[in-house]
């Protein structure tokens, strides 16, 4: 599936109640489920575990410790489902 993944840095605990952390990817839901595991080129595995406001149809928010670094992953990639 193409989507427009961007990085975030945010602190606390996902939609899910999961600490944020590496490979926590927030979706929306109707498009991607929460729990599903996915491949993400230039980031690596990651899980469908939080949800957010500006997070609507194909995007996804990929979990980056590095602020600097979460706001340069700006990109469109094809991800893998497993």
């Amino acid at each position: 599936m193409s989507v427009y993944a961007t990085g975030y840095c945010l602190k606390g605990s996902t939609a899910t109640g999961l600490p944020v952390g590496p490979g926590i990817v927030a979706v929306d839901p109707s498009v991607i489920p929460l729990g599903t595991r996915m491949t993400i080129p230039g980031y690596g595995e990651g899980v469908a575990a939080d949800t957010g406001g500006s997070i609507r149809g194909a995007r996804i928010d990929v979990w980056i410790k590095s602020c600097s670094q979460a706001a340069l992953f700006n990109r469109t990639v094809t991800i893998t489902f497993h």
